[in-house]
């Protein structure tokens, strides 16, 4: 039987979803409470009702960030997708140069934004991106294991370093593609992955 979501968790929800524009466009410690609540049509007073800080805020948007993130992975790598593995991955990748990591809304990637700014300012954040990173790199490397399986790509057996390192070296193109404000280290990796997961000959 399913439940219809409180309205609390509505307001929750809600809160999240207009902040992460936000956060995107201007970073974690810019945008204020008062702002936010604004934007979000929410009485300031209430904030505390859904989150027991600022901090715990910014843990919660990752962690939706992230869960959006890996469903979107997901379906992109999902069986009976069409087309064979290797493309999926490289068009994964490729979708990184119209923007920086989101899948659909290209420009919207909180790791790539957030990583810089509060690892040293909040453990708990920073612990929440790096769960996140480690559940997309868990998922390529279990698209990559795919990959080799369906005979698309010899990658090899060690997926996991090759995930790991495939998505280390995305992550920095993207931060070097913003401060040059130019796609090229983006284009650069994705070359690069072409060469890392390579067409049987």
């Amino acid at each position: 039987m399913m439940t219809e979501a409180s309205p609390s968790h509505d307001t929750r929800e809600h809160i999240l979803a207009v902040a992460e524009p936000m956060i995107l466009g201007r970073g974690f410690t810019a945008v204020g409470l008062t702002e936010l609540l604004t934007a979000a049509g929410v009485p300031k007073g209430s904030f505390y009702h859904y989150f027991r800080s600022k901090e715990h805020f910014g843990e919660a948007l990752l962690e939706r960030y992230f869960a959006g993130y890996a469903s979107r992975m997901e379906t992109l790598f999902a069986d009976g997708v069409p087309g064979p593995m290797r493309d999926r991955l490289l068009a994964y990748f490729a979708s990184w140069l119209h923007g920086a990591c989101d899948i659909e809304n290209h420009g919207s990637c909180l790791a790539v934004k957030l990583s810089g700014e509060v690892c040293d300012l909040s453990e708990p954040m920073r612990e929440a991106l790096a769960h996140g990173m480690n559940q997309v790199v868990g998922k390529l490397s279990a698209a990559i294991a795919a990959a080799v399986a369906d005979g698309s790509t010899t990658a090899g057996d060690d997926c996991d370093a090759l995930a790991e390192a495939l998505y280390s070296m995305w992550l920095g193109a993207a931060l070097r593609t913003k401060v040059l404000r130019d796609p090229a280290p983006l284009q650069r990796a994705l070359d690069e992955t072409r060469r890392r997961l390579p067409q049987p000959d």
